[in-house]
């Protein structure tokens, strides 16, 4: 179980730096095809809106700063909650901001750590 939670950390820093290079495969990799995120203005989003929108440089991680992070593990469920930094741009607008980001993870043996859930909220 203790290797559940070492790689739920690995992959919570996997996604940061994805989303700092705007690695879009490596995004593709970490977000599951079910996953429903929810924006800090209250806007739903799947993985497809997340991908695409990397893709066309509409969203843009210019810097992303962890602050804090916390994480919990029960059994093939993962949650983390990172407290960021983050400046870029995002529905082509700038932005600065600090940032909550909560995120349910599943784990397959095959695919390791996916999120299915995310929520983000300023601080």
């Amino acid at each position: 179980m203790s290797e559940h939670r070492t790689e739920l950390l690995d992959a919570e820093r996997r996604l940061q730096q994805a989303q700092r290079d705007g690695d879009v495969n490596a995004l593709d990799l970490l977000l599951d095809d079910r996953l429903v995120a929810i924006g800090p203005d209250g806007t739903r989003f799947r993985k497809s809106d997340d991908l695409d929108a990397y893709r066309a440089g509409t969203s843009k991680i210019d810097t992303l700063v962890e602050e804090d992070l916390a994480f919990v593990v029960a059994g093939t469920t993962g949650a983390t909650f990172a407290l960021c930094s983050v400046t870029g741009t995002f529905g082509g607008e700038p932005f600065a901001a600090r940032l909550r980001y909560a995120r349910t993870w599943t784990y397959q043996e095959k695919e390791g750590w996916r999120i299915v859930a995310a929520q983000i909220s300023p601080a």
